[in-house]
């Protein structure tokens, strides 16, 4: 999360969503101070699927239409999965009209000491996540 930059400021984990009496979850919800916009990322531990940017851009709809203020710009998406097929994200972003990016993820083998002091450890995390 420290590639995103400056700017991002976290709205929710599992954000909800009802949309016509259904619920839905956004994996990651921020909000960028600069853009004004929302952003909606979606965390795939696989390659990616074309029925992930049908999903994303429904999010995005959704956002738009429910949480989004008129000051606000158009909520934009990512979808960060292990590894993608570039013709298969191309064929499957090429008609939407909502700005959705795809990008792949490596996971670090190591921390650099700076910031092993001021993150939490593996086992910190789990616990707090297994809280809910």
């Amino acid at each position: 999360m420290l590639e995103l930059g400056k700017g991002f400021a976290f709205v929710g984990r599992q954000y909800h969503l009802e949309v016509g009496g259904d619920d839905f979850y956004i994996d990651l919800l921020f909000y960028h101070l600069k853009l004004h916009c929302y952003v909606a990322i979606e965390l795939k531990t696989g390659k990616f699927k074309p029925e992930y940017s049908g999903k994303l851009n429904f999010y995005l709809t959704a956002l738009d239409e429910q949480v989004k203020s008129s000051e606000d710009a158009p909520s934009i998406g990512l979808i960060l999965c292990k590894d993608r097929n570039n013709v298969v994200a191309e064929y499957s972003l090429r008609d939407i009209n909502k700005p959705v990016g795809i990008s792949r993820y490596e996971l670090a083998t190591s921390l650099p000491e700076e910031l092993k002091e001021n993150l939490p450890t593996l086992e910190e995390v789990e616990a707090e996540l297994s809280k809910d």
